[in-house]
């Protein structure tokens, strides 16, 4: 029995509460199909409700009732405790219920997971990482490369990957009482002004899982929207962070999205950057979320707003069907790169589709040690072929898959240096990458940049930024 069933073991209202949020026979996914990032369902992401209040779902969406039959006795506020089974972010938690363990398809905690006592902690991976990293890479070469002669002996593969532990910024609290910052937070904005650190302290410390519940609590105790509160009480980029903070994540993908492709002209690097990191899991929610919320497809937007073979590519990648399994087939790998060196460099032209399809359909690893042949093969780097292959969005979208392939953290390190680089700010995307990197590997991000351009991730915060805004910016670095 997964955890999840067993918190809904005999109590039917709770199963049932289970099962309208998504979470009802959700077991624990193997390496086949990445667990999803903090915030996004199991098993799919519920419809809002007509009615709903901006940024985040009405109860009938995942938040319990007086009537939905929650155990009442187990905490004070009336929320079943993790032994009982409650998914947290989409996982249960460890401690309580002995996740993973190896009948369920993961290998021994103790030899394979990073943490305490071999339980799951936070920076365990995530799935919007795409597939665990080691230092040494996403497979082990037990063989280095000998030369073009013996490429037959280039490497062996194991089909166990190697894990790497992440450093989120943002860690589930301890200890969370939803009910208790409510109280903050509308002490911190009732009567004369408003007292900003004491709101940047508590949303800035809270998961996105958790600061939807202190959300829903502030409605409960005080008959307000906490954002329609947050909005009145704030101005400007602080005010549109603030918002970012406390919209679901498929919710703010689904914005981020549709505000890319709607209206004049189209925002390619917001695609990129979202179609491009995400897992199957987490496309496909996004994609559910999207179209309860503009009454769309995702893919017929995408396909409506984009041309040519990036549009090809976009629609490959909504598709939310790449390969998710970790075992390498080195033999596979050479043909690959065979494929693409002939749909490429020793044509006159280029074989678009070929890499289309190799690019939108490996998986991670696969792609790592399909990239590594072609180097063998060819005496230079993919990126290199890439570049001189194809053009304008095209180009930049390929190459992005293959950085995210090779290291996600300069990716997104990356990403940050250009929204801050030069005149003006580029503030959208400095909270897009902040907010939802600040669970996964915003650490990793921040030492990343540090490495790459020879200053601090804070110090260009501190000299992009001003005000409140600089503060909640520093305090998902956990620095405020």
């Amino acid at each position: 029995m997964n955890p999840w069933q067993q918190g809904q073991a005999g109590n039917p209202q709770q199963q049932q509460y289970y099962h309208n949020i998504g979470f009802s026979n959700a077991a624990p996914q193997s390496f086949g199909n990445p667990l999803p990032m903090p915030g996004f369902p199991t098993m799919g992401y519920p419809a809002p409700q007509p009615g709903g209040g901006p940024g985040y779902p009405q109860v009938p969406q995942g938040y319990p009732q007086q009537s939905s039959g929650y155990p009442g006795q187990q905490t004070n506020q009336g929320y079943p405790n993790s032994a009982q089974g409650y998914p947290s972010q989409g996982y249960p938690q460890a401690a309580q219920t002995g996740y993973p363990q190896a009948q369920q398809g993961y290998p021994p905690a103790q030899s394979a997971y990073p943490g305490q006592g071999g339980h799951a902690q936070p920076g365990y991976p995530q799935a919007s990482q795409g597939y665990p990293q080691s230092n040494q890479g996403q497979y082990q070469r037990h063989q280095q490369y000998q030369s073009p002669a013996h490429s037959h002996q280039a490497y062996s593969v194991s089909s166990v990957p190697q894990y790497e532990k992440t450093k989120p910024t943002v860690v589930p609290v301890s200890n969370f009482d939803p009910r208790e910052d409510a109280a903050v937070l509308r002490k911190a904005m009732k009567g004369f002004g408003t007292d900003e650190k004491a709101i940047i302290q508590c949303l800035t410390r809270r998961t996105n899982e958790q600061r939807l519940r202190i959300a829903f609590e502030f409605k409960t105790l005080y008959g307000k929207d906490l954002i329609a509160d947050l909005k009145s009480e704030t101005s400007g980029k602080f005010e549109d962070l603030l918002v970012a903070l406390m919209t679901p994540l498929p919710q703010f993908y689904s914005k981020e999205l549709h505000d890319a492709i709607a209206g004049i002209g189209t925002d390619e690097d917001v695609l990129i950057e979202v179609m491009c990191t995400m897992s199957n899991h987490e496309i496909n929610v996004i994609k559910q979320a999207y179209t309860a919320m503009y009454g769309t497809l995702l893919e017929d937007d995408l396909r409506g707003d984009t041309s040519g073979n990036f549009k090809r590519l976009m629609t490959s990648l909504s598709m939310g069907n790449r390969s998710e399994d970790f075992h390498v087939d080195v033999d596979k790998a050479r043909e690959d790169a065979r494929s693409l060196l002939q749909a490429g460099e020793l044509r006159l032209g280029t074989d678009e589709s070929v890499f289309n399809a190799v690019l939108c359909s490996r998986s991670f690893p696969q792609l790592k040690a399909i990239f590594q042949e072609y180097q063998f093969l060819t005496g230079h780097d993919i990126d290199d072929a890439i570049k001189a292959e194809f053009s304008g969005d095209l180009e930049k979208a390929l190459r992005a898959i293959v950085k995210i392939v090779r290291n996600k953290p300069l990716f997104f390190a990356e990403r940050l240096h250009k929204s801050m680089k030069g005149l003006g700010t580029n503030d959208r995307q400095l909270i897009r990458v902040m907010v939802t990197r600040s669970e996964i590997d915003l650490g990793d991000i921040s030492d990343m940049f540090q490495s790459k351009y020879g200053e601090t991730l804070q110090s260009w915060i501190e000299g992009d930024c001003s005000g409140h805004y600089k503060k909640c910016l520093l305090g998902l670095l956990g620095l405020y």
